[in-house]
């Protein structure tokens, strides 16, 4: 049937105008067809396209794609643009999705398998649009195998000393992470920051806190540094200090860069947590090395904050001194060696994390080593501290709106708090009543890694799996990260200083970095590569969180049934050995649901495909599709990931 549409739209000649040279310079205009410009009065400055069009015929369809032609007839004085316009709704127009040539035979590409579209032809001018009748089509639906025969997995090397060069830092994507902040902006983009450290060095000429973003989490562009230079008022604030303890000035300090923590406040309000070092000697202010030590502890750190209402921009206005270290040991600042740990600060004024609970109350947790984990009110509207700060020495009772202490590890020999003590890096998340502390345990290096606990209060106390109290200063299970290898690969070791973060459709995820063992041949220290990991979170039926021990890399979550299950499978227990990278061993599971290799030979296993739970040898494993990253090709394979009392297990499918 052919349908004669003229559209009429009445315009002031500015409004003509305005369009046509838009139309003629930059290309296709949407325009509104709503009775307000039909209700238009003044001048007609165009001409109305006076034409009519045939409903679209529609053939050669595909999951993804679908052929589209139609007939004009009529005059074509008036045409600037013309095409089908086509969407998901059932009356299309110009302003949805559109394809335009010079006739009207198109193809529809990028469709989703399975899915219902309406489509129209147009012909669009400066006056009005001509539309004709609406087709709808279905495209076709995708079997498993096709779906995932269409996904391609990543293809950039986890070695990139090739391109770790300042030169070459458009194609980092997660090389050269370290200490990662993730948060979800209001463009759509993730919005990644760390550390300064990279291999060589080579981000030193581009500034501090450098930023990256991602729309799906697997490609990353890299922004550049967000800070050029140190802030005044970090020099002006250490004088300070110092002068009122009876120190000299230090007239140029030693800064070093350290784990930013960036959120999203409201809409168009984005603040960044980050911290300063001042590695200088506290009793002559010379630089920190074993040749200047001079019997005192090093400097404090600062945490400030800074601002943006675009991170596109990667443009943020410093706001300045939020909190620094604070010493319950009055003005007794002296170590008596490089092997005393007895710490002159009660809290490590760096590692900032930045939370805000339910009832909108926004708090820092900040601390790493020293004495623990610190939880600090913050003011909502100006980010700074909520109460006002007292001098930064005295008695443990004279600094304690420095943080109340919410997690911390005992010394390993007596019943007694170590001024030194392995964990730092904490990020609190709330999910389902409960605020989730996860932080990492012991050097970076090599045993880095990471542990979680909870509570239902920001401030705590916190509990492991195991119900020990880890404020109190408990060993916090359980074990989220810890070095590994499977069968094929380098591995990874130091996995930890996590950014835990949610898509807003209740997906999570847990991003680091990671770093390859040392001595691999042909890598000159290869200990100092650092990848950024993100991996996918799931929830237990308890509600503790699980991480997958393969990198997130988008693959469809193809329905896991029974048969997918039987084979061959790569098994880590992930019980914590310093340092030690944990190797997988094979298990096989059978088609009659057992057992029969492996460090759970003789047991049993079953699958409930609601949940995506395996349970093998009573342990309840959560199951989904990832990227097998150690194969060549890389390609898609199933992993698990669970807990039984205070272990972990990780698992992949050969």
């Amino acid at each position: 049937m052919i349908m004669n549409i003229t559209h009429q739209i009445t315009m002031k000649r500015t409004k003509y105008i305005f369009h046509l040279l838009l139309a003629l310079c930059v290309g296709f205009v949407p325009v509104a067809c709503g009775d307000d410009d039909e209700n238009e009065t003044g001048d007609i400055g165009g001409v109305v396209i006076n034409a009519s069009l045939s409903a679209p015929e529609v053939t050669d369809i595909t999951y993804s794609q679908a052929t589209v032609s139609a007939t004009f007839s009529g005059s074509s004085v008036g045409v600037l643009k013309r095409g089908f316009c086509y969407a998901a709704t059932d009356e299309p127009t110009i302003n949805d999705n559109v394809v335009e040539g010079s006739s009207y035979n198109a193809v529809l590409a990028g469709l989703e398998a399975g899915t219902t579209y309406y489509v129209r032809a147009y012909a669009y001018g400066s006056e009005n649009v001509v539309y004709s009748e609406v087709t709808s089509f279905s495209t076709l639906e995708r079997t498993s195998e096709e779906v995932l025969a269409d996904w391609l997995a990543p293809d950039y090397d986890d070695n990139y000393t090739s391109i770790s060069g300042w030169s070459n830092r458009s194609k980092w994507n997660l090389a050269n992470v370290h200490d990662p902040t993730v948060m979800k902006a209001d463009d759509g983009y993730y919005y990644m920051y760390q550390t300064d450290a990279s291999y060589g060095n080579a981000h030193e000429a581009g500034g501090h806190f450098h930023g990256r973003r991602s729309k799906d989490l697997i490609n990353w562009e890299y922004l550049g540094g967000t800070m050029r230079t140190a802030p005044l008022w970090i020099k002006d604030s250490l004088n300070a200090i110092r002068g009122r303890m009876g120190l000299a000035e230090i007239k140029n300090p030693t800064y070093a860069y350290w784990a930013p923590c960036a959120r999203k406040v409201k809409d168009g309000l984005y603040r960044m947590y980050y911290s300063v070092v001042v590695d200088n000697y506290i009793k002559t202010g010379a630089a920190n090395n074993t040749a200047n030590f001079d019997n005192s502890w090093t400097e404090r750190a600062f945490i400030g904050v800074m601002e943006t209402s675009d991170p596109a921009s990667n443009i943020w206005e410093d706001k300045g001194y939020v909190i620094t270290n604070a010493s319950d040991k009055g003005l007794n600042w002296a170590r008596t060696s490089v092997n005393d740990w007895n710490a002159y600060f009660r809290f490590n004024c760096i590692d900032p994390c930045y939370i805000i609970t339910p009832e909108n109350e926004h708090w820092l947790i900040y601390g790493s080593w020293h004495n623990g984990l610190a939880a600090v009110q913050l003011n909502p509207e100006t980010g700074m501290t909520l109460n006002a700060l007292p001098e930064k020495w005295g008695t443990a009772s004279d600094i304690a709106p420095y943080g109340v202490r919410v997690a911390g590890r005992l010394a390993t020999t007596g019943n007694y708090w170590s001024r030194w003590q392995g964990s730092e890096g904490p990020e609190v998340v709330y999910h389902d009543g409960w605020y989730y502390l996860f932080m990492a345990y012991d050097g970076l290096d090599v045993p880095y890694h990471t542990r979680v606990v909870r509570s239902r209060n920001i401030t705590g106390p916190y509990y492991g799996i195991d119900g020990t109290n880890v404020t109190n200063g408990g060993t916090a299970y359980p074990i989220v990260t810890h070095p590994y290898k499977f069968s094929e690969g380098y591995g990874w070791v130091g996995i930890s200083h996590c950014a835990i973060f949610e898509d807003g459709e209740g997906n999570w995820y847990y991003c680091s970095q990671a770093r390859f063992p040392g001595g691999i041949d042909g890598i000159n220290e290869s200990n100092a590569l650092m990848m950024g990991h993100v991996r996918s979170i799931r929830w237990t039926s308890s509600g503790w969180p699980v991480v997958m021990p393969e990198r997130y890399a988008g693959v469809p979550q193809v329905e896991i049934v029974e048969d997918d299950l039987v084979g061959t499978w790569e098994h880590i227990d992930l019980s914590y050995q310093e340092g030690v990278q944990k190797t997988s061993t094979e298990m096989t599971f059978t088609a009659d649901h057992k057992i029969t290799s492996g460090p759970w030979k003789n047991g049993t296993w079953s699958f409930n495909a609601e949940t995506n739970t395996l349970t093998a040898n009573g342990v309840e494993l959560l199951v989904q599709r990832e990227c097998d990253w150690e194969a060549f090709p890389r390609h898609h394979t199933i992993v698990y990931a669970g807990i039984n009392g205070t272990k972990t297990y990780w698992g992949k499918k050969k």
